[in-house]
């Protein structure tokens, strides 16, 4: 099923409407609309240099647009992204959105469990009230008996999971996940998408996916992709 670029029959959580991005000469987003109901996935395809990574973090608010503004629909009321400064940006990333990386970016000196309770202590929660909703998230994620080991001492694929339990322990509304299973083998990374589905729609929490892969983007409710900075084609899948 074929739907028109941006659309969705339900309320958003989170909402682009008309971003630009440049580089220099390079354009990276041309006039990009987006939205995102809650509990829904969305996979962001396209060639490299199509757009797609700047897409996610100007949803995210790693990066201003150039144009265009990005709202979401936090239970509070509506914020504008992309009027707030940035270190009110950086505040709402760490309350109202989550991150999974290819690589992670998990903390080696530390453990499983002390890498999952990071934001929460950064928003000044004490160690170990933060390390309890961590505990149970690795638990959730079938890494129960593992929160003392160091990354390291993990495989690739139980090091995602701990990326994944990091990205749900503050509530947020909304998991951006940055080519999550790039470095994962095929049996892994159908393991880790499944994780990550069921730790985000599976608790009515909106998750955008950037992806080169047909099989990680066919688990999301829908598949967008890009082609030099515009969204050409938008396929419901679910």
């Amino acid at each position: 099923m074929t739907a028109s670029p941006g659309s969705s029959s339900a309320y958003p959580v989170l909402h682009a409407a008309a971003l630009t991005k440049a580089y220099g000469s390079a354009v990276a987003l041309a006039g990009v609309d987006f939205r995102i109901s809650a509990g829904e996935s969305v996979a962001i395809m396209g060639a490299s240099g199509s757009g797609k990574t700047t897409l996610l973090h100007c949803l995210a608010g790693i990066l201003k647009p150039d144009s265009g503004t990005v709202v979401l629909n936090a239970p509070a009321g509506p914020v504008e992204v992309t009027a707030l400064g940035e270190s009110e940006r950086s505040r709402l990333r760490r309350e109202s959105f989550g991150f999974v990386f290819q690589q992670g970016l998990l903390l080696p000196e530390l453990t499983a469990v002390e890498n999952v309770a990071l934001p929460l202590m950064i928003s000044g929660t004490p160690r170990k009230v933060a390390e309890a909703p961590a505990a149970e998230w690795l638990g959730r994620l079938g890494l129960a008996g593992m929160e003392r080991r160091r990354i390291g001492e993990l495989s690739g694929g139980q090091a995602q999971r701990v990326a994944i339990a990091r990205a749900q322990v503050t509530g947020a509304s909304v998991v951006f996940a940055d080519e999550p299973t790039g470095a994962l083998d095929s049996s892994t990374s159908a393991e880790v998408m499944a994780a990550l589905i069921s730790a985000t729609t599976g608790h009515g929490r909106s998750l955008v996916v950037v992806t080169h892969d047909d099989d990680v983007a066919s688990r999301c409710a829908r598949v967008v992709r890009l082609s030099d900075g515009r969204i050409v084609d938008e396929v419901v899948t679910r």
